[in-house]
This record gives structure tokens, C-alpha cells and sequence, in this order.
């Protein structure tokens, strides 16, 4: 027996749509057929609707620990599940930030705590953390975040040798955000001589503008 049946979905997965009934026993999926003839404690009836699965975001900030006043792990997790999101790989630019063993290890226990759905987090770089990129578990990590544009803390990466050592070292997948930061403030200072007060948020991929991205990556 079925703990429940979902009858005449719309199933979406590995690009394709078909219709099917789907099975579940202890919260995992048994069984994907246009013909299930056992029993069930609970069959629904969805109509037609469609069935896909859970989300990965790759990228969140959830602001646990230091910045919950925006947000923590609980609640955007809860937020994430709303829309979709199973799983996610949270950012180290919190506070104190995540380019630590000690502090990537906290976070993993806040999140066995706290978090509604499944994780892993981003180790951060910084110009001189390179023994902890060097002996970071890749099964627990999920990638290596590397700010080559300006950030929060210590974590702007903007040492050739410090870049360099990454890159031949790093255990992990490395993700890295380019920006090339002198370009940036010449930029700020540029648009706030011409705005002043009335520099906005529309402003901003005029000031982090494509031209940093390409000065940044080629520094590689």
C-alpha cells in the first residue's frame, strides 16, 4: 500500500511533458505510471496540473549569521519551498564571513538546525585564506566563491598572487563575480559628479558596468 497516489498529472522532466500518475511511500517517490492499480491511504486528484522537480538555486543570500534583520536560513528556505526551491548553495558574505573551515562548519551545523530544505554553502576566498581552500572537504562544500570586485570584509580577492594560488590549489568548483574595482569607483565617483542626489538603483549596471567585468576576467 501507497502512502499516496497523485492521479492525472502533468509531469515535467528531462524535457518532455506527459501525463501520469505518480506513487509515494515514505516521502519518496515509488512508482510513475498511467496504471497504478494498488491501494493508497491518500489518492488526489490534481487535474492536470503540473508535477516537476524541485529546483536547485545555485546562488542565494540568506544573511545567516550577523545580517538576519534581511533575512536567515529559515526563512528564506521557507520562501525558496514556496516557489519551487528543494535545494540551494548559499554565499559566504555574511558576518562574520564563511572563508573559514571553523565558520563553514557552522553554518552547516545553523543549517541542520534551521533550514526547511536541502543545502550546502560556498566557501569564500580572500587574499590570504589559501591553507583553508587547499584542505576544505569537497563532499561538504558546495564551490568556492571568489569576489575578484569590490565586497564585503576581507573578501575582495584583488592580489595576482592570491588569485593565482587559487586557482592552481582550490579543491573545489570555483565561481567567481568580475568586477574590476578601480573601474567601479572611477565610475561612482563619474555618475555621482553628474547626479549627485539623484544617483538611484537605475544607475547601477551603468556604474558595474560590462567593461568592469571584462577588465576583471582578464586578469586571469
Amino acid at each position: 500500500m501507497y502512502d499516496l497516489i497523485l492521479k492525472n498529472c502533468n509531469i515535467v522532466n528531462e524535457d518532455s511533458i506527459y501525463e501520469s500518475d505518480i506513487a509515494i511511500k515514505n516521502d519518496r517517490i515509488e512508482l510513475i505510471s498511467t496504471d497504478i492499480q494498488a491501494e493508497a491511504k491518500e489518492v488526489i486528484d490534481i487535474n492536470g496540473r503540473y508535477v516537476m522537480p524541485g529546483l536547485i538555486d545555485d546562488q542565494v543570500h540568506f544573511r545567516e549569521p550577523g545580517l538576519t534583520h534581511k533575512g536567515d536560513i529559515a526563512s528564506e528556505s521557507f520562501a525558496g519551498l514556496a516557489g519551487g526551491v528543494t535545494s540551494y548553495f548559499e554565499m559566504p558574505n555574511v558576518n562574520p564571513a564563511t572563508t573559514t573551515l571553523e565558520n563553514l562548519d557552522k553554518k552547516f551545523n545553523l543549517a541542520s538546525q534551521r533550514s526547511l530544505s536541502n543545502y550546502s554553502f560556498h566557501l569564500g576566498a580572500t587574499n590570504s585564506n589559501i591553507e583553508d581552500i587547499k584542505n576544505v572537504d569537497i563532499n561538504k562544500a558546495a564551490g568556492l566563491k571568489v569576489f575578484m570586485g569590490a565586497s564585503t570584509g576581507d573578501m575582495l580577492v584583488d592580489s595576482i598572487d592570491a588569485l593565482e594560488g587559487i586557482f592552481k590549489y582550490s579543491p573545489l568548483n570555483i565561481v567567481t563575480h568580475c568586477e574590476d574595482t578601480p573601474r567601479i569607483r572611477a565610475n561612482e565617483k563619474a555618475f555621482f559628479e553628474k547626479y549627485g542626489d539623484e544617483l538611484s538603483a537605475i544607475h547601477h549596471p551603468y556604474i558595474r558596468d560590462a567593461e568592469s567585468c571584462y577588465q576583471s576576467m582578464h586578469t586571469l
